[in-house]
């Protein structure tokens, strides 16, 4: 795909307006990512229409770590059938990946999504060795809001999820990201939280924590480079292991869809991942 075409699709993406239908049919046109079968789609973890998960598994698949993809979407859009992308770059690589929806705002405020978020680590931990991961291999990974799920997950002792989880990888993510513009999407899914310190994942920094990838942009001005760089350093300063990588010229939707092949050169946010996963 030449260069025009990858930022026309680029531009599409940037207004919402395609769903990123044209994304996954742009990917599939490309080789490579072969292998890859979608082995549960729809599986409930909760009562809620929400609630439900896909998992994506190479052929064959058995014992193979697991990740956890949360999606972004502001806490308040997504739906797992957009990811298939993302899921099938990582499968690819020898990885079963599960990728769920979790409830949104206005329906719901926090902390119902990260509770989503826990229910489905619980799901992955009981079920995912029948799909061929192993339970005792699970890390997360996640963008933007999705990032903030996956990190509170790893760091939050509250959800139960943390003892689980192996590693996490965060994409853009927001960490501390106080004082909320007025009516902005922050606003809206953490209203009403008396402590809202405990929305921040840097508040549960520590030293035993799993390991963390933080990865971000230069050119990001949705969530600014400063949250990883923050909440690396909190973690770095209480003895736990925590990276940054900084992608200069990379925006806050360009980080993610460099886990497509069309826009892969955009920046090694796959070739990193794996790499901090397979030391």
């Amino acid at each position: 795909m030449s260069v025009p075409r990858r930022s026309a699709l680029a531009a599409l993406l940037l207004t919402g307006c395609s769903r990123f239908d044209l994304l996954n049919g742009a990917n599939a046109l490309v080789p490579g990512d072969g292998g890859v079968r979608r082995v549960v789609e729809g599986a409930a973890f909760g009562a809620d229409p929400r609630q439900a998960l896909d998992v994506h598994a190479p052929a064959g698949a058995k014992g193979l770590p697991v990740l956890v993809f949360f999606y972004g979407g502001s806490w308040a859009s997504g739906r797992r059938q957009d990811y298939g992308f993302a899921a099938r770059a990582l499968a690819a690589r020898g990885f079963v990946i599960v990728v769920p929806d979790y409830r949104l705002v206005p329906h719901v405020r926090f902390p119902a999504f990260v509770e989503d978020g826990a229910a489905a680590i619980a799901w992955t931990r009981a079920n995912i060795a029948a799909h061929g991961g192993d339970p005792a291999r699970i890390a997360v990974i996640g963008h933007s809001a999705g990032a903030h799920i996956a990190l509170l997950l790893a760091l939050d002792r509250r959800w139960g999820a943390a003892a689980t989880i192996t590693a996490a990888i965060g994409l853009a993510g927001p960490y501390d990201f106080r004082p909320f513009e007025p009516g902005g999407a922050a606003d809206a899914a953490f209203a009403g939280t008396a402590d809202l310190a405990v929305t921040q994942p840097i508040s549960f920094a520590r030293g035993d924590a799993p390991p963390l990838l933080l990865l971000t942009g230069d050119a990001d001005t949705t969530v600014r480079p400063g949250n990883s760089d923050r909440l690396a350093a909190a973690v770095t300063a209480a003895g736990g292991r925590a990276e940054v990588r900084h992608y200069p010229g990379v925006g806050h939707i360009g980080i993610l869809l460099a886990l497509s092949k069309p826009f892969r050169g955009k920046a090694p946010v796959l070739a990193d991942t794996l790499a901090f996963l397979r030391p």
